[in-house]
């Protein structure tokens, strides 16, 4: 155990609460649970934690789009993202989502503070507005014509065939890419983060070691090119945290998902009372903290989120590890050739620690992209796990168990053989601390060789055929025990499965200083199977069974296209009823009085509607769909003889009518020109 135990808090990048986890997502997990798992081994206190991105205009349109509130959408997808990652052994602490009453309270205090000491600024701007859904467009909703190489069909902020950057206002013929609308330009007043005063102190932090030298050559090319104020508001509708004190701004998801690593550690601490939220986040803090990330987000880490921890009084990271893309056979993953494989689809027909092996033996810490060569993969983990590790237990557990008992020799039978190995640990562990993991399983597969070359030139099966050599062989297998028990330890933060069967095995709990000295006079368990070879036709299932799950989204796709087009597909009409039962209803035409957003409630508006001399309070859940102002003095219908319904907000005392699936694509129900307040509708 460490002497002096290191406080150390490690970050993944929260996956976003849209989709599903898939194998390139999977490198990431992998490479930090590795990392934390081995600085577990060596006694340090690590503190593991993740949590889904929730925020964003994406999932409000695809919550849209299936029909279903946001919360609902995002609850569903953090169940699925859980069970993926217990799937792969990665031992997250605590697993959380942005959208959390922790983040929430984070995100205000550090936006107030930020606010407070002037590093937030407001400005009217003019961007690109759907008229048909009544949005202002991400860059990414924006599509149209490339204005250097006029190839079609870009996203608004670059084009994938030339790799020009631009304005979404540059596009050629621009589209909306939700509603397929000409997009307008609207103003909009905007609150920004002003980057520019930490220019200073990013210099020095991101050239002080907290950065690989490919990142933090990276960033020296944005200070080249000249900060820029940060962008952190977005206008209604959106689904994420409205900005205190402002009235239908949220927001953007960006500045909310980092400070969900807070929020979720947050959380943590109020489950455990031997964590303390301040010890691991104050300015002066001396626990580590840990970012891994892939290489698409780094401008956000390594500039937006230290300047923001640093304006609000937090403290930086100690260090923000960054890795590459994945790709499957030299290619970028790919739905049609079934190489774009989720992670629950992998799960179902391989051990996940052979992904676990396949990725760390070939994982630096560079920012390298890594090849999942899927040949390659298959003979990689059959020869080093299946041939040298548990071929070198099995080959000599069976003579110690049918001829001694399971008892091991009293003796090491080759000391300065043993010493060769346990004497690696101080090398293979700076590996694992410096992410040097694929340096680390060359070393550990080097051994296993010379351990199997010791058993080959020993010949045990020979030995054991001779009478008089019964110590000689007990010697020589034990010899080979401990040498698979050193190698077993030291790939303990790599297939934590193979090594609790191992443990098993061997009766012992592995750990890192514990090799050092070798098991004598120690009974072993009757060796059982630990591991099992690839079978290549269980890759090429996996391959048909993701060209099946990407095959099944497109279905499901076009179908939930086709029942926007087609609503009686989508809700089919109800039992007939008797004309003396829809009499019942009194259907009246009300004006609206006024209509306001209702406090801390996600979808209500409350109404005052003038039904003919009467004034009526009415809560609806439209809120997603329109802002207050625009619906005070318009007419509508409403049920006023619905009984009364006492809420949590008030009473509400009939009921609107408006059409759509919900989420943004409601309208509200209104009548000609002409209509009276109070009129019945017959």
């Amino acid at each position: 155990m460490a002497a002096n135990p290191r406080k150390i808090l490690v970050t993944c990048a929260l996956p976003y609460a849209n989709g599903s986890i898939h194998l390139g997502h999977m490198l990431e997990h992998i490479q930090a649970d590795v990392w934390v798992r081995y600085q577990r081994l060596r006694g340090n206190t690590v503190n593991f934690i993740c949590a889904d991105d929730a925020h964003g205009t994406p999932i409000m349109l695809k919550a849209q789009q299936l029909g279903i509130e946001p919360e609902a959408m995002i609850a569903e997808m953090q169940k699925e993202h859980e069970t993926d990652f217990a799937g792969f052994d990665i031992s997250y602490d605590n697993y959380h989502s942005t959208h959390s009453d922790e983040n929430r309270e984070l995100a205000s205090y550090i936006y107030t503070q930020l606010k407070n000491k002037g590093f937030i600024t407001n400005r009217t701007i003019s961007q690109l507005f759907d008229p048909e859904k009544s949005m202002f467009l991400p860059d990414r909703f924006v599509k149209g014509t490339c204005p250097k190489c006029k190839t079609e069909d870009q996203y608004g902020d670059n084009c994938d065939n030339c790799g020009e950057t631009y304005s979404p206002t540059d596009l050629l013929n621009p589209k909306s890419a939700v509603s397929g609308a000409t997009p307008v330009m609207k103003d909009s007043e905007h609150f920004f983060f002003d980057l520019p005063q930490f220019e200073s102190m990013l210099k020095e932090w991101t050239t002080s070691g907290a950065l690989q030298e490919e990142t933090a050559n990276k960033m020296n090319e944005w200070f080249e090119s000249g900060l820029q104020q940060w962008d952190i508001s977005r206008d209604a509708p959106y689904f994420g945290f409205e900005i205190p004190g402002e009235k239908d701004k949220f927001f953007y998801v960006w500045l909310d998902a980092p400070i969900g690593y807070m929020g979720s550690f947050k959380n943590f601490c109020n489950k455990r009372d031997d964590v303390d939220f301040n010890e691991y986040w104050k300015a002066d803090s001396d626990a580590e903290l840990y970012h891994f990330i892939g290489k698409d987000i780094v401008y956000f880490h390594s500039l937006f989120w230290p300047a923001m921890l640093e304006g609000a009084g937090f403290r930086k990271p100690s260090n923000v590890f960054v890795h590459g893309y994945v790709t499957v056979n030299g290619a970028k993953m790919s739905k049609s050739k079934g190489t774009f494989i989720k992670a629950s689809t992998y799960l179902k027909h391989l051990d996940p620690e052979c992904l676990r092996y396949y990725y760390t033996a070939k994982l630096n810490n560079r920012i390298d992209d890594l090849d999942l060569n899927l040949d390659d993969f298959v003979q990689r983990v059959n020869s080093d796990i299946v041939n040298k590790l548990v071929n070198l237990a099995s080959r000599n557990a069976g003579f110690i168990t049918k001829r001694f008992g399971g008892q091991l020799s009293a003796d090491v039978a080759e000391p300065a053989l043993y010493a060769e190995f346990t004497a690696a640990a101080e090398r293979i562990g700076d590996m694992y601390e410096n992410r040097e993991f694929s340096r680390a399983i060359r070393e550990i597969m080097a051994l296993a060789d010379k351990a199997n070359q010791y058993v080959d030139e020993k010949a045990p099966w020979v030995i054991a055929k001779e009478e008089g050599k019964e110590a000689e062989l007990q010697a020589i297998c034990s010899m080979g025990i401990n040498l698979f028990r050193v190698l077993m330890a030291y790939l303990k933060p790599v297939m934590p499965e193979l090594a609790e069967r191992s443990e098993a095995f061997l009766n012992e709990t592995l750990t890192w200083d514990g090799v050092a000295t070798a098991l004598t006079s120690h009974k072993i368990s009757k060796f059982k199977a630990l591991f099992s070879r690839i079978d290549p036709k269980n890759v090429e299932a996996l391959i048909e069974a993701s060209k099946e799950d990407a095959a099944a989204e497109k279905a499901v796709a076009e179908k939930a296209a086709e029942s926007a087009k087609n609503p009686l597909e989508a809700e089919p009409i109800a039992d007939e009823i008797e004309f003396d039962d829809f009499a019942k209803v009194d259907l009246r035409i009300a004006k609206i009085v006024s209509c306001e957003s209702v406090p801390k409630a996600n979808k209500l508006l409350k109404f005052q509607l003038d039904i003919g001399g009467e004034t009526r309070q009415v809560f609806s859940g439209i809120k997603s769909a329109y802002q207050p102002e625009e619906l005070i003095g318009k007419y509508t219908v409403v049920v006023a003889n619905l009984k009364p319904r006492k809420m949590k907000f008030g009473m509400s005392e009939g009921m609107i009518l408006a059409a759509g699936p919900g989420g943004k694509d409601l309208w509200l129900l209104e009548p000609h020109e002409g209509a009276q307040a109070g009129m019945r509708v017959m």
